[in-house]
C-alpha cells in the first residue's frame, strides 16, 4: 500500500506580500488603512509602540474617515444653498436677538422632543443664517435634514400632484429628522399651497422637528394663508404645540454699509 503524503502550499514570495495586503485592503474598503498603514507602522517603530496601540491607531483613523464621509453625506443630501455656523453670526447687529435662547438650541435637546423652532423677524437679519447653522449642527451630530424654502416645498408638491406623485413626494419632506423650511411668509400662498404646506406641518407633527424662517408675527399668519382662518389655525396649532420662537428684531444686515454712510 502506497502512502500519498500532501505537502504544505509553499508561501509566496516574500516580495508579493505589500501588494496581496494592498489588494485585500482596497476589497475590504478601508482607504485610511491603505493609505497609512506603512507611514504608522514607522512612527510605532520609532515610537516603541505595542502591537495594539498600532492597530489602535490605525482603527482609530479609519473610524475617523468613515465618520466624515457619513457627514459629508449628510451634508450634502441636505440641500443647504450655503454652508453658515453659530460662530460666524454678527451677535452685534440685531438689535434685539436672545443669544442665551439661540445658544441653548445648538444643544439641540429639541430634537429629541421632536419640536419645532421659529425666527421671526425683518428681513436681512440672520434667521436663514442661524436655521441652516442649526441644520449643519444637527447633520454633525448625526440626523439627516432637508432644506428647502417654503415656495419651493410647494411648488415641488404641486408638481407631484398634478403628476398624482402626491404621496411619493410628500414622503422626502417627512422622513428627515430636521426639515428646514426657510423664508415663510415672503410670498403670498394661494389654497392650494396652504394645503400642500398643511400636509407637511401635519405629516412632521411629533415625528420630526421643523425648523421655520418668517418675517410676519403668528397674528399676522393669515396673511400668508390666503386670509384662510381655518388652515392658518391648523397649522399653528401643530406647528406651536411643541416650539421654540426666537425674534429676531433690527435692520438688515444687507443695508449696513448705506447705513453707516455719513
Amino acid at each position: 500500500m502506497t502512502l500519498s503524503l500532501r505537502l504544505p502550499t509553499p508561501n509566496p514570495p516574500m516580495n508579493n506580500e505589500p501588494l496581496r495586503l494592498s489588494e485585500q485592503l482596497a476589497q475590504l474598503h478601508l482607504s485610511f488603512i491603505l493609505e497609512n498603514h506603512q507611514d504608522l507602522a514607522a512612527q510605532a517603530a520609532r515610537q516603541q509602540w505595542t502591537h495594539e496601540q498600532y492597530l489602535g491607531g490605525l482603527i482609530e483613523g479609519e473610524s475617523q474617515r468613515r465618520q466624515d464621509r457619513c457627514i459629508a453625506r449628510r451634508i450634502a443630501a441636505a440641500r443647504f444653498p450655503f454652508i453658515k455656523t453659530l460662530d460666524q453670526f454678527d451677535w452685534t447687529w440685531p438689535k434685539k436677538i436672545n443669544r442665551p435662547q439661540v445658544q441653548h438650541l445648538f444643544g439641540l435637546g429639541f430634537l429629541k422632543e421632536k419640536a419645532n423652532v421659529a425666527f421671526v423677524g425683518g428681513v436681512g437679519l440672520g434667521k436663514s443664517h442661524l436655521a441652516i447653522a442649526l441644520g449643519h449642527a444637527a447633520c454633525l451630530q448625526g440626523h439627516s435634514v432637508l432644506f428647502t424654502t417654503a415656495v419651493e416645498a410647494i411648488n415641488t408638491l404641486a408638481a407631484a400632484q398634478a403628476q398624482s406623485r402626491l404621496k411619493t413626494e410628500l414622503k422626502k419632506f417627512l422622513a428627515p429628522t430636521v426639515l428646514v423650511c426657510d423664508e415663510l411668509g415672503y410670498l403670498p400662498i394661494d389654497k392650494i399651497g396652504a394645503d400642500l404646506l398643511f400636509q407637511i406641518i401635519s405629516g412632521r407633527y411629533e415625528k420630526g422637528s421643523t425648523i421655520i424662517t418668517t418675517n410676519q408675527i403668528y397674528k399676522h399668519w393669515s396673511r400668508i394663508f390666503n386670509n384662510d382662518s381655518t388652515i392658518t389655525s391648523a397649522v399653528l396649532d401643530r406647528l406651536l404645540h411643541h416650539a421654540e420662537t426666537v425674534i429676531v428684531e433690527g435692520k438688515s444686515y444687507r443695508m449696513k454699509d448705506r447705513i453707516e454712510e455719513p
